[in-house]
């Protein structure tokens, strides 16, 4: 692969088996290779300088993380909790900057300081508490995303403008996220190649009770190497923060699977003793690629999850093919096959420019396609609404005759910014935008507008930002109608409980503003208790169940979606829809099911697949120039079993 130089074999010979040592040696950036110019021969829009610099944008982040798990794995290691360390350093900076007065100077400090804590107390668990890494690691991921929803109270954080500017561009072209990757690069590879720490990281993978009988102080070592782990999320945390313009408490999620996966697709072994920069580089980079060409190609985002998964077993099982074929990696820092690795990344340099300048001349003289194209960004589609939304939305644009790109942002609100700026890079005529979070939404909009692509909001607004048309329900107005629903269901008076959505959200701020609003017409209601249930059945259940252990007593459950409500009904069994009044929000098939079987009391429906087709409508008016209202509201009504029989969402 790309990162390791290796041995030649005593009797391979020959031009065939030159070629096949060569591609065995290189895999990652052969892979890299193919990709690009797959990607630059399908899409007319992948090869344009705005979407490679994208690419370059949308890697910096996991590129950064991955620098950091590379010491880790190197030294036969693991780090699982990367992503929550970057949360938690950026919300510490966003805190204290903004909400304390600290100087932005100092609260840079307190952030790096954080990560590096973070990363000292993995390596003392694992050197001095004995645990295994995988549960050190696991623990620390659980606390440091803990402490980022305490610390925002969970709620995005504003980021100090100084510091913003991160996420912006030098010279109005040239991305400040791709500098940092470049640097924090060039000091992960002389980490490894040219210090102590950096040849220690390999005895400790190579041979960890050889290293310490050599008298390495191996515990130190150890609680270095999670340091600077520590220290890169950090920086990644910083980067990803400055770009969404807010600190997000939820940011990051997930993320330690993709550090994880760019150093391993870039040659290094889970067993430690191989890896470098450079191949952990590469393996950002094809992940980049990949998510950047499939979102471009109008790919499912599901399907996408699989293909990245299939790369990455790929990538694992080709160094296991290297292995067994009789390679011996050589650890960076040891010497030998430096300049022929150079010669091997220049020559792979101008094949791919010659391929991809050949290429580029298919879409060259192609006719372009009459019909409008336009994007549609959603924040999840692991949710009935939204898959609504999506419904409309592509009946809609069928009978349009609109070219439509569906993706989903998963939400991530980073995920949704790169889904963005691959819009925008690729000339779309409109974008429609469900925003995982208003703030974080705003810079790339920002760049729609200055691109002079309309945008369209659906169902939540964009904060800082303007877009052409905001086409949704009022979250607020519909909390309150979902309050008073609830209570004067119970007569005025009575004990409830209320599931709130997933903390971060804008959706589950606004709708548990609409709850408070509505309960202080009612003081005869007792709130027991709020607690997150994140938007999802299963963990509604989970959440029911264990608030009925405290408060049996309990009349009344508000809701903040249908799919909470649903699985609080499971856990109420026969009590929902007799002793206790449920109440949920968004009108789903599957809530107005419930309806109609008398469980689920009332459904405040906003009409989702409404939604989409009029965000559709609206799009497609904003790019023919004509008049676009600024908002338009889709009413919102309370469904029960009185009246679901005439509904239709």
């Amino acid at each position: 692969m790309a990162t390791d130089t290796l041995k030649s074999t005593p009797g391979a010979g020959g031009a065939t088996s030159g070629l096949r040592r060569l591609l065995l040696d290189n895999g990652a950036l052969t892979a890299l290779i193919v990709l690009v110019v797959a990607l630059s021969a399908l899409s007319g829009d992948f090869l344009t300088t705005d979407n490679l610099l994208n690419v370059g944008v949308q890697a910096a982040v996991t590129a950064v993380l991955a620098f950091g798990v590379t010491f880790v794995i190197v030294s036969a290691g693991i780090d699982l909790s990367v992503g929550s360390v970057a949360a938690l350093s950026a919300t510490v900076l966003a805190w204290s900057a903004t909400s304390h007065g600290v100087p932005v100077v100092l609260a840079v400090v307190l952030s790096v300081a954080t990560g590096i804590v973070a990363g000292l107390v993995n390596g003392f668990l694992i050197a001095y508490g004995k645990l295994p890494p995988f549960i050190a690691t696991l623990a620390m991921l659980s606390v440091a995303r803990g402490l980022s929803l305490v610390i925002s109270g969970g709620s995005p954080i504003p980021f100090p403008d100084s510091v913003s500017h991160l996420g912006d561009t030098l010279g109005g072209w040239l991305p400040v996220p791709v500098l940092v990757m470049v640097v924090m690069g060039l000091a992960a590879a002389v980490v490894l190649g040219r210090t102590y720490i950096g040849r220690s990281m390999y005895a400790i993978g190579g041979n960890e009770e050889a290293a310490r009988l050599s008298g390495l102080r191996v515990k130190k070592q150890k609680l270095a190497i999670y340091a600077l782990s520590g220290l890169f999320a950090a920086v990644a945390g910083i980067v990803l923060a400055s770009r969404l313009s807010s600190a997000q408490p939820q940011a990051a999620d997930g993320y330690e699977l993709d550090a994880i996966a760019a150093v391993v697709i870039g040659g290094a072994s889970l067993a430690g003793g191989t890896g470098k920069a450079s191949g952990t580089l590469i393996g950002a980079l094809i992940l980049a690629v990949l998510r950047n060409g499939l979102n471009l190609l109008n790919v499912s985002a599901f399907w996408q999850q699989v293909v990245i998964g299939v790369v990455i077993a790929l990538a694992v099982l080709l160094d296991t093919v290297r292995r067994k074929a009789g390679a011996t990696p050589v650890a960076a820092g040891t010497g030998g096959g430096k300049g022929k690795q150079a010669g091997t990344y220049a020559l792979a340099a101008v094949v791919t420019v010659a391929v991809v300048g050949a290429t580029s001349l298919l879409h060259g003289g192609s006719a372009a396609s009459t019909a409008p194209r336009m994007g549609l960004s959603l924040s999840t589609l692991n949710n009935p609404f939204f898959v609504q939304i999506r419904a409309g939305a592509q009946a809609e644009a069928k009978k349009l005759g609109v070219d439509l790109t569906v993706t989903d942002a998963q939400n991530d609100a980073s995920q949704q910014a790169n889904q963005l700026q691959n819009f925008t890079s690729s000339g779309l005529g409109a974008i429609i935008v469900n925003p995982v979070d208003s703030d974080a939404a705003s810079n790339s909009v920002k760049a729609a507008d200055k691109a002079k692509i309309p945008v369209i909001a659906v169902d939540r607004g964009v904060n800082k930002a303007t877009v052409n048309a905001l086409v949704a329900s009022d979250n607020v107005a519909g909390g309150e109608l979902a309050a008073k629903t609830v209570a004067e269901k119970l007569g005025g008076s009575g004990k409830i409980v209320i599931l709130q959505g997933q903390a971060g959200t804008s959706a589950a701020r606004e709708r548990a503003e609409g709850f408070a609003k509505g309960l202080k017409a009612y003081p005869g209601i007792q709130v027991l208790a709020q607690q997150p249930a994140d938007f999802d059945r299963t963990k509604g259940l989970d959440v029911m169940s264990n608030l009925l252990q405290a408060h049996p007593d309990v009349q009344g459950v508000i809701a903040a979606n249908d799919e909470m409500a649903l699985g609080a009904i499971k856990a109420l069994g026969s009590k929902a829809g007799r002793s206790v009044q449920v109440v949920g929000f968004d009108g789903t098939p599957d809530g107005l099911t419930a309806v109609k079987g008398g469980t689920l009391y009332a459904s405040v429906a906003q009409q989702p697949s409404q939604l989409g087709r009029i965000a559709v409508d609206n799009a497609l008016r904003a790019v023919r120039g004509k008049k676009v209202e600024p908002t338009v509201k889709v009413p919102v009504k309370v469904v029960t079993k009185d009246n679901v029989a005439g509904f239709s969402g």
